[in-house]
C-alpha cells in the first residue's frame, strides 16, 4: 500500500511541474531543480527501511550525483549555436548523462574506499 501512495504522490508532483512548465517555465524550472526528489526519496527510504547508515550512504551518492547529472543539460546550453533539434539535444544529453553515470560509479568506489581506510 505504501508503494502505491509513493507512486501517486510522486506522479502528482511530476505532473504538476510538467503542467506548470507550460504556464511559467522559469518557475517550474526552479522548482524542478530543487532537491525535491532527494527530499522525498530519502524520507521514503528511511521510513520504509529504518536504516540510518544506508540512508546516509544514499545521501552521499546523491551529493556526488548532483553535479554529474547536470551533464544532461550541457547540450541544451549549446543547442542553438549548433542548430540542434530538441531530440538531437535530448539524445546528446542522455549520452552526457551516461558518461556522468560511469563517473558517479567510479567516484562512489573511491569514496567508499576512502571511508574504509
Amino acid at each position: 500500500m505504501i508503494f502505491v501512495l509513493k507512486v501517486v504522490f510522486a506522479s502528482v508532483v511530476i505532473s504538476s511541474l510538467s503542467w506548470l512548465s507550460g504556464k511559467k517555465p522559469e518557475f517550474a524550472g526552479f522548482l524542478t531543480a530543487l532537491p525535491l526528489t532527494s527530499l522525498l526519496a530519502l524520507a521514503f527510504s528511511q521510513l520504509e527501511w529504518q536504516d540510518s547508515s544506508r540512508s546516509v550512504d544514499y545521501a552521499k551518492s546523491i551529493f556526488v550525483a548532483i553535479p554529474l547529472s547536470s551533464l544532461f543539460f550541457v547540450p541544451f546550453l549549446f543547442a542553438h549555436r549548433f542548430g540542434l533539434s530538441f531530440w538531437q539535444t535530448y539524445a546528446s544529453g542522455v549520452v552526457f548523462l551516461s558518461i556522468g553515470f560511469f563517473l558517479h560509479k567510479y567516484s562512489m568506489i573511491l569514496l567508499s574506499y576512502s571511508d574504509g581506510v
